[in-house]
């Protein structure tokens, strides 16, 4: 006979055990675990993050993003350029500048903050 157990351990919170056990006979019995678990997480509740928490956040993601950018615009305009192609070469080039531009005032914001 087959059957399965789920047990509920209360230590810090609660969660379950399955338990498969095949037996040639059929019989009831107690099934107990004493054991701990240890745990190395809080359950309490998040505190909410202050504005600034938030913006310091995203401004280091938007900076680091909007530099990979611009060094990806600046890499194709080389490329572009040893192809011959000077006019789309110019127009990355800008937007690698304009990216630039775009970090310093995100750096500025977040050196304000």
């Amino acid at each position: 006979m087959t059957h399965d157990h789920t047990h509920d351990h209360s230590k810090d919170h609660a969660h379950s055990h399955n338990h498969e056990h095949n037996h040639e006979h059929n019989h009831e019995h107690n099934h107990e675990h004493n054991h701990e678990h240890n745990h190395e997480h809080n359950h309490e509740q998040a505190k909410e993050m202050t504005l600034e928490q938030k913006l310091n956040t995203l401004f280091s993601h938007w900076i680091d993003h909007n530099d990979s950018h611009k060094d990806n615009f600046l890499s194709w305009a080389a490329k572009a350029r040893t192809a011959g192609l000077t006019e789309v070469a110019s127009s990355l080039e800008q937007a690698g500048s304009l990216s630039q531009e775009v970090t310093k005032k995100l750096e500025d914001a977040l050196a304000k903050l």
